[in-house]
């Protein structure tokens, strides 16, 4: 029996017709799909990062893995073998390439699951996280606190989203009324015409996700603050951030694209003070235009696809902050330019006259 695609080294199987107590309780990664190729060839997986082909199997072995349903676990694996009288030394070492390719993991933990209509997001994390536990990504974020502020076309599509995807309260921030332009599939409708915007937004995300909480911004703690702003990033606006150590995300609306990012960890990153630095270097009248565009001279567009599509960047960097992962806008921008809406990264270093990340511990 040989498997191609992930790589790993298989530790010697247990004897032949035996359990080996340290797989008793493993499972396949749910959401992994079983796929014949021939009698003697089945494929699990789809996405290249993990699926594997296993080759020269006998034909009851390729029936019996391809009777297997989602999240099988090792009883129902073996199970399955003896249905189709497997022979007990080809089944142990099927077994052994399953769990070397990663592919068996432990049982998810016993903790209440995450509310209904998440299963797509248990599934697709059960599939990217270590330990195969989607559910716990989902927990996590039941108790992160993400603050939007701007809720225009694409604030509220990415506060809806962070809803969606399991963020327990969404603080919104954004009192000016809701206008015409301001209205997109998935967010305002006409019924929310001239109320003020973390109002409806607060409706809309109620019927995305009934049970995440929603409200202005108060004191405490908060994981993430998202700034939504049109022209150009206001570093007066984030320098508390800065100051409380509060991470934050920029996402700048122009005429026809949009920047996300940079990421701000503050004493990590670069802040919006240094990207403001770096312009000017490039770039001497940056300071004047900057302000300009800061005080809201100028005009933003928040066109239905690039409004949709920076939200979507945004969340994924927004999410990646909550779930402890490594967000591509830290120390960068994603530019998404109309009309293509490809973003585009742009790395951005600390500037040496900033000093932002001499910031101490108990600054």
């Amino acid at each position: 029996m040989k498997h191609t695609g992930s790589t790993t080294t298989a530790r010697s199987a247990p004897e032949p017709g035996t359990t080996d107590p340290a797989d008793v309780r493993l499972r396949l990664r749910p959401g992994l799909t079983v796929l014949w190729r021939s009698p003697t060839r089945v494929q699990i997986g789809t996405d290249p990062r993990w699926a594997v082909t296993l080759t020269d199997l006998s034909p009851s072995a390729a029936r019996a893995l391809r009777s297997l349903p989602s999240g099988a676990d090792l009883r129902a694996l073996r199970a399955a073998f003896r249905r189709e009288a497997v022979p007990p030394t080809e089944s142990d070492l099927l077994v052994t390439h399953l769990r070397t390719a990663r592919l068996l993991v432990p049982p998810p933990s016993t903790a209440p699951a995450p509310s209904a209509g998440l299963e797509p997001d248990v599934t697709a994390w059960s599939m990217l996280s270590e330990g195969g536990d989607g559910a716990a990504v989902l927990r996590r974020r039941r108790s992160a606190v993400v603050r939007v502020v701007g809720l225009g076309r694409t604030g509220v599509g990415l506060a809806g989203l962070l809803a969606a995807a399991g963020i327990g309260t969404v603080e919104l921030d954004d009192d000016r009324p809701v206008t015409p332009s301001d209205l997109g599939v998935g967010g305002y409708t006409t019924r929310d015409l001239h109320r003020p915007r973390q109002v409806a937004a607060g409706r809309v995300l109620q019927e995305v996700a009934p049970l995440v909480r929603t409200r202005t911004p108060r004191h405490g703690r908060v994981d993430l603050v998202v700034l939504v702003e049109a022209g150009a990033a206001d570093p007066v606006r984030s320098h508390p951030l800065v100051a409380d150590r509060v991470a934050h995300l920029s996402v700048v609306l122009r005429e026809a694209s949009t920047l996300v990012g940079p990421l701000v960890h503050p004493g990590r990153s670069a802040c919006l003070r240094c990207v403001d630095l770096h312009r000017a270097d490039g770039d001497t009248g940056w300071p004047t235009v900057g302000a300009q565009l800061a005080s809201g001279t100028g005009r933003s567009s928040e066109e239905s696809v690039l409004a949709s599509v920076a939200a979507a960047t945004a969340g994924a960097q927004a999410l990646a902050v909550v779930d402890g992962r490594e967000a591509s806008a830290l120390g960068g921008s994603f530019e998404i330019t109309l009309p293509e809406a490809l973003p585009r990264r742009r790395p951005w270093s600390p500037h040496p006259r900033c000093g932002c990340t001499g910031l101490s511990d108990e600054s």
